[in-house]
């Protein structure tokens, strides 16, 4: 028995403790591009379908004391094998519940700490890592 087929609708959700991205507070929705398969009459999410455009931009975020200007960073999402099909929808996998996963997070423009009367101080942390997950409400499609 296989695992459940992610759809759109479904939802990704990234756990960024100790940063916080005020963007990925709540799980975002996934956008399905699996125009051959449909799941109770919503697109498959195929593999590039993990990160939503909504997510794919860069993003602001602040860490503990750095938090006056909050930073920019761009995500990359991690999957797992257990996360996609073996089997391929015009021509990529699609993508299953599976287990937790990662995601890192690449500092573009670091939060500064405010640090008077000298000049703020930078976040010295380029690279976070974060823990992510699929919600599905799908209980009846799984993968063979």
């Amino acid at each position: 028995m296989g695992d459940f087929l992610l759809r759109s609708n479904d939802m990704i959700q990234i756990t960024c403790a100790p940063a916080v991205v005020p963007n990925l507070a709540a799980p975002v929705p996934l956008i399905g591009t699996g125009t051959t398969v449909m799941i109770g009459g919503q697109p498959a999410c195929l593999f590039g379908d993990e990160l939503p455009p909504s997510i794919a931009v860069p993003l602001q975020y602040i860490q503990g004391p750095y938090a006056t200007p909050p930073g920019m960073g761009t995500l990359k999402i991690l999957l797992l094998p257990n996360n996609m099909t073996k089997k391929t929808v015009q021509g990529k996998p699609m993508l299953l519940k599976g287990g937790s996963f990662t995601a890192t997070f690449t500092v573009t423009v670091p939060a500064m700490m405010p640090a008077p009367p000298g000049p703020p101080v930078p976040d010295p942390l380029m690279m976070k890592t974060f823990q992510c997950q699929f919600i599905t409400t799908n209980i009846n499609v799984q993968a063979s």
